[in-house]
């Protein structure tokens, strides 16, 4: 059954206007404590309102808008709370890549801020393709291809939530102070958690593919990885790790794969 772009676009529409809105209460926030790191908490739990706009106007096949909608909200909550537990500990202090953008923005800093918010506020909308795809599907029945979705997409949450767990314990630890977390998920990877936050997007990518235009829907992992690896995530995360570690942590770049797990160089 072809899709209804009409009534796609006016959820994504919806969608959009909410989560602009939201990233602009945010950063008045973040203005006045003057911690832009506020900002990753948001980007994640803006999903779950896109779940919540999107399961209710949404007019697919109730079981599968079930089914992705729990997928979407488990995986954002936990990465959500996950955030705010580690930002809201640390308001005083704001994370060393946007305390270094502050730095270089200098007086313009709130100004390119709220551009920055905005921007955030987009991408959520855009990463939502497939979310957009899978719950318009009215096809009955849920196919091998969806699960299959599904397994990649339990893969990914527990890996991430694995290694989360394991840099918070390391962190925890006065001893490791200085020291680089290279034991567990983090021996194969220097960012296994970017690494499964990305293989989350693949599984709605597979999950989509059952459903008209589904193929749309590999725009969510190609931009994903594009920003993990490229702008935000590994490039903002290896110069702070740089700075405070630098020979530590330039041994672990030359024996750990930047992404993908893989065994270590010799």
């Amino acid at each position: 059954m072809p899709l209804q772009t009409g009534h796609l676009l006016v959820i994504a529409l919806i969608s959009l206007i909410t989560c602009c809105a939201i990233m602009a209460l945010v950063w008045l926030w973040a203005k006045k404590i003057k911690n832009a790191g506020v900002v990753d908490v948001f980007w994640a739990l803006n999903f779950p309102v896109i779940t919540i706009i999107t399961f209710f106007l949404s007019d697919g096949y109730d079981p599968r808008k079930i089914l992705i909608c729990g997928m979407f909200l488990l995986a954002e909550l936990r990465l959500g709370i996950h955030l705010w537990q580690r930002v809201i500990g640390h308001l005083d202090e704001e994370e060393g890549r946007y305390e270094q953008l502050r730095k270089e923005w200098g007086k313009k800093a709130d100004r390119n801020f709220f551009v920055f918010f905005q921007f955030q506020a987009i991408s959520n909308v855009i990463l939502a393709i497939p979310f957009f795809i899978i719950t318009a599907n009215q096809s009955q029945g849920i196919s091998i291809l969806e699960f299959a979705g599904v397994l990649v997409w339990v893969i990914a949450f527990f890996g991430e939530m694995i290694a989360d767990r394991q840099l918070a314990a390391f962190k925890k630890d006065p001893g490791n102070k200085g020291k680089v977390c290279d034991t567990g998920l983090w021996y194969y990877s220097r960012h296994p958690n970017y690494f499964f936050e990305w293989l989350t997007w693949m599984g709605y990518f597979v999950f989509a593919l059952a459903s008209p235009w589904g193929i749309l829907a590999i725009i969510s992992p190609a931009v994903i990885l594009y920003l993990l690896t490229r702008v935000t995530g590994v490039p903002n995360n290896e110069e702070q790790n740089l700075r405070s570690k630098p020979i530590a942590y330039k041994r672990y770049q030359e024996t750990t794969s930047a992404f993908f797990p893989w065994s270590k160089k010799k």
